[in-house]
């Protein structure tokens, strides 16, 4: 059998993940003998209905139903598609041999959409000459596509493309409009939000790495492949983490493990979000004239604190998930002109500290195209300088998989930037582990086909990093976590105001309830 921790970045061996463990089906067979280099009857439009080899593939089984595959009806783009189906169980491969091909990098491209539930469903390149490269298929729901991506890096002339399925009786998958072309993908950035690790730390957290050893939650991170710490700054909180001083030590202990980092202002003195933008105390009674100048000093002296001592930020967010604006009233949508003051005075400010720190701008509408369009829209024609567009997307709350990746596509053509999914997280458990309801606590909360398990949690990850590879001209930056490391310990709640408030994140977080790695952690290492 292949050894799974030898295939690359794709996939990652993790025993909460069962389906990994029968990913592999049996061996394909030798290789057809009218091998083309370039993939043929891609649309699967060649034969009509109920084909079950269309032309120009082959397909093999291990379970001797070669008939679990056939083209049918209903095509992406076209009339017809590739379907594996079956009334009882089945492990069905339809695949196509290529020779003759320039050796370097290639990407895969098709368009899917699966049942969920299969022990594997997925896309693959073997046989290239170096390690399979798989992309997993995600549950889809009303009977929408999603396009995904597998890189490969051919060095023997050959390659095989093949959909893939293990699959209990009545799970299906269908395949589409497949492309192989020259060029690969991959995400830059694999991050997490460690904004309350320090915190939980100084109240006696304890983590373990998957292993059961103990050690730094940030070496278990970085270790698991986590390339970009996230790092909040409130001005002036009442339990003193996360100011410029509290940050500026975490970004010494991230760039030691040899992290990026990305700074979140919030430009408050606790949580920014959509739904309050609270004008730190020491600022309340500024008009907007000094509240551009607040934005300024303040976004000027973090970076330059951070600067000084030689981790210098990678990226900076100017504001929290500012759908409606910031700093509120001054800073709010419904005056524009005057958020992109604001807006502009902290982009200058950090472009000031360091020319090469890219500057995000950062709503939570990760499934909300319209709602995205119309803020950067404004945006652009207010002429606010930024460099990277930020989304947070929570399926549970943001929608479907194929809603972020319509809204990143467009976006990311639109404007003309790349795109980053800011924050996205998912439960491993809907167990509480503290006196605080979580913000995920019931099944008919969760997103169809991931259950609240660690495998469901894994997959869910997954997922919305394979959403955001498969952005089109490489513009999908990467995917941070939201707050991997924020478990349970008593003193270290949400509100810093109030020593005994709980956490509604820990059963999402990515160590267990006994302080263990979770599974979904080792997709950091991700292509």
């Amino acid at each position: 059998m292949h050894d799974i921790r030898s295939t690359t970045r794709t996939l990652l061996r993790t025993a909460a993940l069962p389906a990994l463990g029968a990913l592999l089906l049996t061996a394909l067979p030798a290789p057809a003998a009218h091998a083309a280099s370039t993939l043929a009857n891609t649309g699967f439009e060649a034969d009509g209905t109920g084909t079950a080899t269309p032309s120009g593939w082959s397909t093999y089984s291990a379970t001797g139903n070669n008939n679990a595959s056939y083209s049918e009806a209903g095509g992406h783009s076209g009339g017809y598609r590739l379907s594996h189906w079956s009334s009882s169980a089945y492990k069905v491969q339809t695949y196509q041999y290529l020779s003759g091909l320039a050796n370097g990098t290639y990407t895969l491209t098709a368009w899917v959409r699966s049942s969920g539930g299969q022990n594997a469903a997925y896309l693959a390149l073997r046989d290239c000459g170096g390690a399979e490269q798989r992309t997993d298929l995600p549950p889809t729901q009303n009977g929408r596509w999603i396009r995904l991506v597998t890189s490969v890096t051919v060095t023997s002339g050959q390659c095989t493309i093949s959909l893939n399925s293990d699959a209990h009786a009545g799970e299906w998958a269908n395949l589409d409009d497949l492309t192989f072309t020259k060029g690969g993908t991959g995400l830059a950035i694999k991050g997490g939000d460690v904004s309350t690790l320090a915190k939980n730390e100084a109240f006696g957290a304890t983590y373990r790495s998957a292993n059961g050893t103990s050690g730094d939650a940030l070496a278990i991170l970085r270790a698991s492949g986590m390339n970009y710490a996230r790092l909040k700054v409130w001005v002036n909180p009442a339990d003193g983490y996360n100011t410029k001083a509290r940050v500026a030590a975490m970004a010494k202990r991230a760039k030691a493990q040899g992290m990026k980092l990305l700074i979140d202002f919030h430009y408050s003195d606790s949580w920014a979000d959509p739904g309050k933008q609270t004008k730190p105390a020491a600022w309340a009674g500024h008009d907007y004239s000094r509240l551009k100048q607040d934005v300024y000093d303040h976004t000027y002296d973090v970076l330059s604190a951070l600067k000084a001592q030689g981790t210098t930020a990678d990226m900076v967010q100017i504001g929290n998930e500012i759908n409606g604006g910031m700093l509120w009233p001054e800073g709010s949508t419904s005056n524009f002109s005057q958020l992109a003051g604001l807006l502009t005075s902290g982009a200058n400010a950090a472009k000031a500290v360091s020319s090469d720190t890219r500057v995000a701008l950062h709503l939570a509408k990760g499934g909300d195209n319209g709602g995205t369009r119309w803020w950067f829209d404004q945006a652009v024609a207010q002429k606010v300088p930024f460099d990277v567009i930020a989304l947070s997307y929570y399926g549970y709350w943001h929608g479907p998989l194929s809603d972020l990746q319509a809204n990143l596509d467009d976006v990311a053509a639109r404007y003309g930037k790349p795109v980053l999914v800011a924050e996205t997280a998912y439960a491993h458990t809907l167990a509480n582990d503290d006196g605080l309801a979580n913000n995920v606590a019931t099944a008919d909360q969760l997103v169809d086909g991931y259950p609240a398990t660690p495998a469901g949690q894994a997959a869910n990850l997954r997922d919305v990093m394979n959403v955001v590879e498969a952005v089109p001209g490489g513009r999908g930056l990467g995917v941070v976590y939201w707050e991997p490391a924020w478990t349970a310990v008593k003193g270290s709640g949400w509100d810093p105001t109030d020593p005994g408030s709980g956490n509604a994140w820990e059963n999402q977080a990515l160590f267990d309830y006994g302080d263990k790695a979770l599974p979904a952690m080792d997709w950091f290492g991700h292509r």
